[in-house]
């Protein structure tokens, strides 16, 4: 593996690309006026919750870019990057957690206040440090990745492939799912983590943090989206694409298919991280149904309504099903799991290539 070379470097930077960033700079520079300095009685004036919204909406576009990488350019279906997304999550949870001290509801300097109710007597192991911002941000990166890196290790070396594999990735989120709802495991059971009150000392009900949060996601989102092109365009990208159309032509020619594999899975499981960890203090809560398969499943139909394989179809994706989903579950709460599923089956039959297909059939 020769590392990451640009090899295509006039067509780095296509139209879908410059509208792509051309969207996030504006939403960087517009909603903090917008929020802040906008009167609120101006019919001009972008409400905090929209903002919140907005954020929530950031990260999602981010986990499915990890999804679109995998799965849209390696070939690998996954059924379990959620749990990726929940691990960046718990990570981010327990910092927070940490902050509280005192302020709690039992006021304990340093356990928790579920850790309190269940009589713990002192702070796990595995909780020390996490008291400090880059320890927990370290960790947030580590234990997704490391998990996708032993995982991947032993599916892609074993040949595991197609729905083997994407069952397989399904077993492992529901096992986390059953194991983060014990409360023996000490990060707060059917709970969860919730009641947080300040990131880096200032306090996350203030619209100037909801802001912040936003922007931050944004330009997170950006710089993934830029690796993510950079990764794809590259002598690596390229070989990745290859394994996708024909792994066993691909490897006859020389190349460690495997590694190649294990490489893409992981750097989309540590985009899943950060994902995860910029969402939970804008939700103010992270519990295990983070972990459920359908959270993967739902993935999957973002990406696939977008359009696979190009990135920005993940984007587009995750943002216009989630905006549905945010709109129907509350004018047709009752209705909206059937709206999903008919959403999918109409986009497989009829856009095939996703949203972004139209404007790509439209433009030749």
């Amino acid at each position: 593996m020769n590392g990451i070379m640009v090899s295509d470097r006039h067509a780095l930077l296509e139209r879908p690309d410059k509208v792509v960033f051309g969207v996030l700079a504006l939403l960087i520079v517009a909603t903090p006026i917008l929020n802040l300095a906008v009167p609120d009685e101006s019919p001009l004036h972008l409400s905090t919750f929209t903002v919140t919204l907005l954020g929530k909406y950031a990260c999602y576009a981010m986990l499915a870019l990890s999804v679109d990488l995998v799965w849209g350019y390696c070939g690998i279906l996954t059924l379990g990057h959620a749990a990726f997304f929940a691990l960046g999550g718990y990570g981010m949870g327990m910092y927070l957690m940490r902050q509280i001290g005192e302020r709690g509801v039992y006021g304990h300097p340093t356990l928790p206040d579920f850790m309190v109710f269940l009589n713990w007597q002192e702070l796990p192991w595995y909780w020390w440090g996490f008291s400090s911002f880059p320890f927990a941000m370290f960790m947030v990166l580590l234990v997704p990745g490391l998990l996708a890196l032993v995982f991947g290790w032993f599916a892609f070396r074993s040949r595991v492939n197609g729905v083997y594999l994407s069952i397989i990735t399904q077993a492992m989120t529901y096992a986390l799912l059953l194991a983060f709802f014990r409360n023996e495991m000490g990060f707060g059971g059917n709970n969860g983590l919730t009641d947080f009150k300040d990131l880096l000392g200032f306090s996350l009900q203030a619209e100037e943090m909801r802001v912040s949060l936003l922007v931050t996601s944004l330009l997170f989102l950006g710089a993934a989206y830029a690796l993510c092109r950079v990764v794809t365009r590259s002598r690596l990208g390229k070989v990745v694409i290859a394994i996708r159309d024909a792994e066993d032509r691909t490897r006859f020619l020389g190349y460690r298919v495997e590694h190649y594999k294990l490489w893409v899975f992981v750097l989309s499981a540590l985009i899943a991280g950060v994902a995860g960890a910029l969402y939970v203090p804008q939700v103010g809560i992270i519990n295990p149904g983070e972990f459920a398969p359908l959270n993967s499943i739902e993935l999957v139909i973002w990406v696939a309504m977008g359009g696979r394989g190009t990135l920005y179809g993940a984007l587009a994706g995750a943002v216009l099903v989630n905006f549905s989903k945010t709109y129907f579950t509350g004018a047709l709460p009752e209705a909206w799991l059937f709206i999903l599923g008919g959403l999918f089956i109409l986009g497989t039959l009829f856009m095939p290539r996703g949203v972004v297909g139209i404007f790509q059939r439209e433009k030749k």
